[in-house]
C-alpha cells in the first residue's frame, strides 16, 4: 500500500466511525473497516499558514526539514481534504513585530474571500508593550479577529514575563473588547498562567497544546527514545487541574503529537496527556487543534486525527462532537 492509499484508508475509517487499534503503530497500521456512521465534522482551531516570500518569521529563519518551506492555504486544503474539516481558525505564527499588521491583512483577505475553510483568526501581539492598547483597539473592529496570542516560551520572555503589570492590564483589555488570549508557555511556567488567569477573570483564555506537555514525560524510560523527560509530569497535572478550575479557561487539544517518541508511536503514548486535559476541563471546555504544519514534526495530520479518535472512542458521541466541532463553533462564534 502506498502513502496516498494509506491516508485514504485511514480517512475512511476515522471519519465514518472506524478506528485504529491503540497498540498499532501509527503510519504502519491497517485501519479498521469503515462503518455506516456519518462523518464527524471538525473545526480546526489551530491552523498555521505562512508564506516565506511575503513574511518574516524569525523562528523559521534557519528551519530545515518539514518546516523549512512555505505552507499556503492551497497546501492546507489539499492536506485536509479527506478529514471533513469544515472550518478553521488561523493561529498567528510569531512573525517579526514589524509584520504584525501585514499578517492581519493577509488573513483578513483570506477570510473575507469566503473560498476557504479559514473563517476567523487569532492574531499576534505584544501585550507587555505600551503600544498594545492602541494596536488591539484597532483590530478589535475587525470582524474576523477573535483573540490574541504571544508565544511565551522564548528566550526574551522569562519566567514571570506575563505577570508584569502592563501585560496584565493588556490582557484585561482583551476581555473588555470581547477578545480571548491564548496561553502558550513551557510546562514549568504554567503556575504563571494560573496566576494570570486569576488576575483577569473577565478575559477568556485558551490553554494551547495541552499546556505544552511532552508525551515522553509520561512514558517509561525505554519508550523515550533516549531522551530525559523535559518536565515534571506531576507538576504539569497539578497546574492543568488548577487552570481547569478557573471558569474563564478552555483547553486546546493540540500540539502533543509534534513531540511523539521516535521512530514509532501509538495513540496510547498520547493518551495520558489528552485524557487528563479532557477529564480536568470537562466536555464543554475543550476544542481540537491540528497545529498544522508544526504537527508534521511528529506525524502527519491524518495520523494525529486518527490517534485522537482512538483515544476518545469510548466517550459518548455528544462529547466527541463537542471536542471536534460544537465547542469551537460557540467559543469562536463561527
Amino acid at each position: 500500500m502506498n502513502r496516498r492509499e494509506f491516508h485514504h484508508r485511514v480517512a475512511a475509517a476515522v471519519l465514518t466511525g472506524g478506528v485504529l487499534g491503540s497498540s498499532q503503530v501509527l503510519g504502519q497500521a491497517t485501519p479498521a473497516p469503515a462503518s455506516d456512521d456519518k462523518p464527524l465534522p471538525i473545526i480546526d482551531t489551530h491552523q498555521h499558514l505562512w508564506d516565506l516570500d511575503r513574511q518574516r518569521v524569525p523562528w523559521l529563519d534557519n528551519a530545515t526539514g518539514v518546516l523549512g518551506r512555505s505552507y499556503r492555504i492551497s497546501d492546507y486544503v489539499e492536506t485536509t481534504r479527506p478529514w471533513n474539516i469544515v472550518k478553521a481558525i488561523y493561529m498567528e505564527i510569531d512573525v517579526a513585530p514589524s509584520d504584525h499588521l501585514a499578517e492581519v491583512e493577509l488573513i483578513t483577505e483570506l477570510c473575507r474571500s469566503g473560498k476557504y475553510p479559514t473563517v476567523a483568526a487569532v492574531i499576534g501581539g505584544r501585550p507587555a508593550e505600551a503600544s498594545f492598547a492602541a494596536y488591539i483597539r484597532t483590530h478589535a473592529k475587525n470582524t474576523y479577529v477573535r483573540g490574541v496570542r504571544q508565544v511565551l516560551h522564548g528566550a526574551t520572555t522569562p519566567r514571570g514575563y506575563c505577570l508584569q503589570e502592563t501585560f496584565v492590564q493588556s490582557i484585561r483589555l482583551l476581555g473588555e473588547l470581547g477578545l480571548s488570549f491564548d496561553i502558550c508557555v513551557r510546562p514549568d511556567e504554567l503556575p504563571d498562567a494560573v496566576e494570570l488567569v486569576g488576575r483577569c477573570p473577565e478575559t477568556r483564555f485558551i490553554v494551547d497544546h495541552c499546556g505544552n506537555a511532552d508525551p515522553k514525560a509520561f512514558l517509561p524510560a525505554a519508550r523515550r527514545d533516549g531522551a530525559a523527560p523535559s518536565h515534571d509530569p506531576d507538576g504539569w497535572r497539578r497546574a492543568m487541574a488548577a487552570l481547569a478550575k478557573a471558569p474563564n479557561t478552555i483547553c486546546k487539544i493540540s500540539g502533543v503529537v509534534a513531540q511523539v517518541p521516535k521512530p514509532q508511536w501509538t495513540a496510547d503514548d498520547l493518551a495520558p496527556v489528552v485524557n487528563h486535559c479532557l477529564d480536568s476541563f470537562g466536555p464543554d471546555r475543550v476544542v481540537f487543534g491540528s497545529d498544522w504544519p508544526v504537527c508534521r514534526m511528529g506525524a502527519e495530520l491524518g495520523q494525529w486525527i486518527a490517534a485522537l479518535h482512538e483515544i476518545v472512542k469510548n466517550r459518548p458521541e455528544t462529547e466527541r462532537r463537542k471536542l471536534l466541532h460544537d465547542n469551537a463553533k460557540g467559543f469562536y462564534r463561527v
